[in-house]
């Protein structure tokens, strides 16, 4: 089946809903809970509705977040292990969720699906996001490419930036500053400043939103000196940029739309590698456009959302400079539709059209040479798909669906899914039984393909399947207690393969690799809600052949925060990761050699003071005990740390 038949097939299927929609005229709301998840199905469904075990961060959650990155945050969530968050600001993060890495991760960025084409697993650098631009985190584990594509196969993060305000004009402002030393450096110097503003508001039928962000840190060296050396290496600089503006119009109750534009940037320092110190620079820019479209009517409605992104990323060593210039283009045009109260509908297409350009020179003053061409580094991937939501009032639920893949060099591939679940609800508690069958397709990246030496045309697309089951208590919206079982089986991965005499390939591994654990939630209000317990368990088992990809068997996150009084918020959290095995270069023997990790954990502390009606005050303490810990061989990692600041709003 060619493009031109899928897409008229849908376009044809999505005229039958919207005549058949006009029918009625009453908007009929969904029942709300205090919390409803949006993520396994595109609609607001209570969470007792999904059959998934979705992890939710608020936007109060984020306020306790102020100064800290994205991988922080994200670091706090079952499942999830963002390596690099810890090292010094400007070094790269990995996204590790239920033991897969960045390119079976999805990240979406207000309903659009954002990634980088020249990046070698086509992953979005979360360095270029501010928390404080943010409203709020969803993040639904698991496979789900039936909604979201290529390459969501352990997880789909959706972000959502923060919202407009609906009175006339406001604005918000935060400032922090603290230091950023490692363990052997505890002088307390003021090396970290953090800064935001924002002024926003609604004029009648029109909305706008104007935002900007800073971060620079300093006195931290990327990669830490060896064991044996007196040397001090040199401190690495991080200096991030961040603006972000929206436009919207609401011409009536059925239709709105809003245009928004964004430009993210980050210049740094880094070092030549593990225990190895050196003089370089990176800087990684992006600007991104697009539109949100939303109709509704009487039992829907249908959106369209849309996104261009140019990404340009430049290294500078002693020796070699490089650059890289990459586009994306992404749209998800959908048709939600209601036959009943229990029974959704999704009808979409989603696209992608993404290319890379790479140059290199083996000299920092040299002229760029191009080694990666746009006219040949390029694909497009157009998917229509369906999702279908069944909730019925015995309890019984099931969300199913399916997605053709129609990639641009690999034809077509159909993933597809069964979630069933079941809720049995007494008083304001319920159980919930859940479990979930799905396929999912992660493509090659252009880099992968087409990078010299190294790329490799005729790769494979990984496939994986993914089965869970699990169990979700909830007492009185104060508790919330589930356990979950996750295997994933895995074929054609690509893998980075040493084929002798200093010769490497990107290639498709023989073996097929199974990924399985358990994963442990727990949230608790006690006292009158004044007092939040709450806590993560995962149990990660990897093969052996994946093993080196620093990701630990066991992780455990502790928090508990206590309402002081009407004004005053602390907390106290703790979080412990296993022992990881790791590998790297060295220059001496010119091999790359295995190495374990030491598990380690971090205590920290937070404070928040509301000073005056819009006005609060914050300090935390990070890595109390000063915890000596590696999260990647070589590399520096921040001892305990100090914060303050306020945040002020109008």
């Amino acid at each position: 089946m060619n493009k031109k038949t899928m897409l008229g097939t849908a376009l044809c299927i999505w005229a039958a809903q919207l005549i058949t929609s006009q029918e009625t005229t009453s908007q009929q709301p969904i029942n709300e809970l205090e919390e409803v998840v949006v993520s396994d199905s595109k609609f607001d469904l209570k969470r007792e509705q999904s059959g998934k075990v979705i992890t939710k961060i608020t936007a109060q959650e984020l306020e306790k977040s102020q100064g800290q990155s994205v991988a922080t945050v994200l670091n706090r969530v079952a499942g999830i292990y963002m390596n690099g968050s810890n090292n010094a600001a400007g070094e790269v993060i990995n996204t590790y969720v239920r033991g897969g890495r960045n390119r079976q991760v999805v990240i979406r960025i207000n309903g659009v699906t954002v990634n980088d084409p020249s990046k070698i697993n086509g992953e979005f650098d979360l360095r270029l996001l501010s928390v404080n631009q943010i409203e709020s985190i969803e993040v639904l584990k698991g496979s789900s490419s039936t909604l979201y594509g290529s390459g969501a196969a352990t997880a789909v993060i959706n972000i959502t930036l923060k919202k407009e305000s609906k009175d006339k004009i406001a604005a918000n402002f935060e400032s922090s500053i603290g230091s950023n030393q490692s363990q052997e450096d505890q002088d307390y110097d003021i090396q970290e400043f953090v800064n935001s503003a924002s002024v926003n508001g609604t004029l009648g039928k029109f909305s706008y939103l104007a935002s900007f962000g800073n971060q620079y840190a300093d006195g931290l060296s990327a990669a830490e000196s060896p064991d044996d050396s007196s040397e001090t290496f040199e401190k690495d600089f991080f200096n991030k940029y961040n603006v972000y503006t929206k436009a919207g119009y609401k011409v009536n109750d059925r239709f709105k739309f809003h245009f928004f534009g964004a430009m993210d940037f980050f210049d740094s320092s880094y070092d030549d590698g593990a225990r190895a110190d050196g003089n370089n620079n990176a800087s990684n820019e992006q600007l991104r456009a697009g539109s949100y479209w939303e109709y509704k009517y009487a039992k829907g409605s249908f959106i369209f959302t849309d996104s261009y992104a140019l990404l340009d990323r430049d290294f500078e060593t002693d020796t070699y400079a490089s650059r890289s210039e990459s586009r994306l283009y992404t749209f998800d045009a959908y048709n939600k539709y209601r036959f009943k109260d229990s029974f959704y509908t999704i009808l979409g297409v989603n696209g992608a059209y993404s290319d890379y350009n790479g140059y290199s020179a083996f000299g920092r003053d040299l002229p760029l040479n191009r080694d990666i061409d746009d006219n040949q580094a390029d694909f497009d991937i157009v998917d229509p798909y369906f999702n279908i939501v069944y909730t019925s009032k015995i309890g019984l639920n099931i969300n199913a669906g399916a997605r053709v893949n129609i990639h641009s060099e690999y034809g077509t591939h159909l993933v597809y899914s069964m979630n069933p679940s079941y809720t049995y609800e007494f008083g304001e508690n319920y159980i919930k039984g859940l479990a979930s069958y799905s396929t999912a397709y992660i493509t090659p990246s252009l880099y992968q393909l087409y990078a010299p030496l190294y790329g490799n045309l005729d790769l494979e697309p990984e496939e994986n399947t993914t089965i869970e089951g699990g169990l979700e208590l909830s007492l009185n919206k104060k508790t919330r207690i589930s356990t979950v079982y996750f295997r994933r089986d895995e074929k054609n991965f690509v893998d980075f393969v040493d084929l002798g005499s200093f010769v490497y390939q990107y290639q498709n591994v023989e073996e097929d690799f199974t990924t399985s654990g358990i994963e442990v939630e727990m949230s608790i209000q006690l006292l009158d809600d004044k007092l939040q317990l709450s806590g993560n368990f995962t149990y990660t088992k990897i093969d052996e052949e994946l093993s080196q990809i620093r990701i630990p068997e066991i992780m455990f996150n502790v928090t508990t925060g206590y309402q002081l009084n009407k004004t005053t918020f602390a907390s106290l959290s703790y979080r412990y990761n296993d022992e990881r095995e790791d590998s790297f270069y060295n220059a001496t023997t010119f091999e790359v050699e295995d190495v374990t990790l030491e598990g380690f954990g971090l205590l920290d502390f937070y404070i928040n003071h509301k000073l005056l009606s819009n006005m609060n005050v914050f300090a935390s303490v990070s890595n109390i005990t000063n915890e000596d810990f590696q999260e990647s061989f070589g590399y520096s990692t921040r001892g305990r740390n100090a914060k303050i600041g306020f945040s002020l709003s109008f």
